[in-house]
């Protein structure tokens, strides 16, 4: 019987040939992430442990999600990183100025490859996935033992094939994709299991759509995502992993708890309404216009070069709505600069929007967004609980750039085509 590319980089990672869905294994582990809000209580499990770190240039601290600190307690924080990063000399620590959002900065950095096994105290760590390794997200308890001996126990979860097809359209982006499949199989429809991406539809997706798709993962319930490798992974890991990896692809018989099929060429922008990630609706068939006060382009999902691409390329030659505020966060300093290199930057301040260093900031309601009751957001961050993102009486509508640039202008939940509609009225 074969195994799926999950099966295959754990069996590799216990040592052993082969592993079956439920079965328990530990496993060596290649990357150990935390940031400024899980690394403190990790820190304090693995100072009772009382050994050093298992190896300083695999263990990755980003404070991102209250930095800058936005108060005294975040700024406690971060010293308690800080401090531990410099004690232990902790290769791989990033500090404001040269940091970014810890699930874009780390495939950026070439700090996760094909093959890896990574964990993280971050549920998003799923994200690295779509460089064809097995990424996700644990508690701070089985953080700080791991940084301590390099290793974390495993239950083998079972698959979920997710078959893509057809030809994506040009207003199509991959948060339209996960979105659409979250809304087909629920928050909890691939509980505990692992999503790998398959299918001739792969192709037509760049790797920041993958990184999206793989991010959202959890929001499904899976334990991770992941794709497998082909040319656009070896573009993009070319120049960035340093040393050698070993990708992975699953065998022709390798067995999956079901398959989901999604066609790219049915699929439209979407929209997740509150209060969950599965609660989606094509724009298109919003029936009555939803006024919104706030928008915010950025975070570990759609934070990178080419979501600001995409977000610019709308926001070009108009001005967001009276109502709104527009808040636009670079997942990275380089794709800060890079945008400011090819006028992104200025496309957002001459259309009325605020650019912010790179943060995570309003995503989980930490500052810089935070909403007062019966305002309304629409968000490229990945979750959308109540209370998410300030006041529980406020709501959040997730959504891909796109959507997300053209409600800032029209002020409403809407497609980028709806901008010329309204403008030949």
């Amino acid at each position: 019987m074969g195994m799926t590319m999950s099966e295959k980089i754990l069996a590799r990672h216990a040592g052993v040939a082969t592993v079956h869905p439920g079965e328990l294994v530990t496993c060596r582990l290649d990357m150990v992430l935390a940031n400024d809000i899980t690394a403190p209580p990790a820190i304090k499990v693995f100072n009772e442990i009382g050994r050093p770190v298992f190896d300083a240039a695999r263990i990755a601290l980003v404070p991102d999600h209250f930095q800058p600190a936005k108060d005294i307690k975040s700024a406690e924080l971060a010293k308690t990183v800080r401090d531990f990063a410099r004690a232990h000399h902790i290769v791989n620590y990033f500090e404001q100025g040269r940091v970014g959002i810890e699930h874009v900065i780390l495939p950026e950095f070439g700090l996760v490859a094909p093959g890896m096994l990574t964990i993280g105290a971050d549920s998003h760590t799923c994200t690295y996935g779509a460089l064809n390794g097995f990424a996700t997200g644990v508690g701070s308890t089985d953080l700080g033992v791991a940084m301590a001996t390099g290793r974390a126990w495993f239950k083998v979860p079972p698959s979920i094939r997710v078959e893509l097809t057809g030809q994506k359209p040009a207003d199509v982006t991959g948060k339209d994709i996960i979105l659409t499949l979250i809304g087909r199989i629920g928050v909890a429809g691939a509980r505990y299991q692992s999503l790998e991406f398959a299918g001739p539809g792969v192709a037509e997706l760049s790797m920041t759509d993958r990184l999206t798709i793989a991010n959202m993962a959890i929001e499904a319930g899976a334990k991770n995502g992941i794709f497998p490798y082909d040319a656009v992974t070896e573009a993009y890991v070319k120049g960035r992993v340093q040393g050698d990896y070993e990708p992975v692809a699953a065998d022709a018989d390798a067995v999956y708890a079901r398959t989901v099929s999604i066609d790219f060429s049915e699929l439209r922008p979407v929209v997740a309404f509150p209060h969950l990630p599965g609660n989606t609706r094509r724009v298109a068939d919003i029936a009555e216009p939803i006024p919104i006060d706030q928008v915010i382009i950025g975070s570990c999902t759609n934070g990178r070069l080419e979501d600001l691409q995409i977000a610019a390329a709308v926001l070009a030659g108009h001005q967001v709505h009276e109502r709104v505020r527009c808040i636009v966060i670079p997942g990275s300093q380089a794709i800060y600069k890079e945008a400011m290199r090819r006028g992104y930057i200025d496309t957002f301040i001459d259309a009325g929007a605020v650019v912010s260093c790179p943060t995570c900031g309003p995503c989980l309601g930490g500052y810089m967004g935070i909403m007062a009751a019966g305002e309304r957001c629409v968000s490229t961050t990945n979750r959308n609980f109540r209370g998410r993102m300030g006041h529980v009486d406020s709501e959040v509508y997730l959504a891909g750039p796109q959507t997300a640039a053209a409600s800032a202008v029209l002020g409403r939940i809407a497609e980028p085509k709806e901008i010329e509609s309204e403008e030949l009225r």
